[in-house]
């Protein structure tokens, strides 16, 4: 999965932007929002200390403007020339082409998925699978949409569905530990890893080294580092290094 023979994982700094500022929520809540300052500069530093890949989620998109931050994160995506993972607010098949085009990597499908599963299928054939990825957002074993204000059924059927349908990745998100920084819940984590055979993204709760080598010994592909990274409870440099 990765270049590099001797790194078994890759880090994904995250890059969440609202109202055009680099934040960290908690629990996904708006109200919750730690600023950051300019999101290209915060991407800059992170790849300065050694990350090789980012984690970008539009915020504003989440939150129903799906075209809030567009020219930022097109800025974002030229500057940088990493790979890049996008997720927030991508509601159509036109928005995940739009942002394909404009040159991520991949596109996070989350509530979208769900909502129409044939848009994964659509999707894989027209850009090819590795650039599709569905987000498993797990709220007590059950996926959460819209916003993680609602549930749609067991986390682990659908991610089998998902990856039937030709995604060729999926992100797993922890709900109910996301931004709280008090470390990652292993056991369902693993049971997805488990489940099915493509790669595996693990965000929400990644705190410390042994979360990391935790993701690492579980198989997953790759660790988004959010709030604990960005209030200096995790070193990139340790991160990077337990990779």
């Amino acid at each position: 999965p990765t270049d590099d023979p001797l790194i078994t994982m890759k880090v994904f700094p995250a890059v969440d932007i609202l109202n055009g500022r680099c934040v960290q929520l908690v629990e996904g809540k708006r109200e919750t929002a730690t600023a950051y300052g300019d999101p290209l500069s915060c991407a800059t530093r992170w790849l300065n200390e050694g990350a090789t890949a980012l984690h970008v989620v539009n915020l504003d998109g989440a939150f129903g403007s799906s075209s809030g931050n567009a020219a930022l994160i097109t800025d974002l995506i030229r500057k940088t020339g990493v790979e890049i993972e996008l997720g927030g607010g991508i509601r159509s098949l036109e928005d995940a082409r739009h942002w394909l085009e404009t040159g991520v990597d991949r596109v996070i499908v989350s509530t979208l998925a769900t909502q129409d599963p044939g848009c994964i299928r659509t999707l894989a054939r027209e850009f090819g699978r590795n650039r599709i990825m569905p987000g498993v957002d797990a709220k007590g074993g059950q996926i959460a949409v819209h916003g993680w204000q609602e549930t749609a059924g067991d986390y682990l059927e659908w991610a089998e569905r998902f990856q039937k349908l030709g995604a060729g990745s999926l992100l797993y998100t922890n709900v109910d530990i996301e931004g709280l920084q008090q470390g990652v819940r292993l056991g369902p984590v693993k049971r997805l890893i488990d489940h099915v055979s493509i790669p595996v993204v693990v965000a929400g709760g990644v705190s410390s080294r042994n979360d990391v080598a935790g993701l690492r010994n579980a198989g997953a592909y790759g660790a988004v580092l959010g709030s604990a990274l960005y209030s200096g409870k995790i070193a990139l440099k340790d991160a990077l290094e337990e990779c």
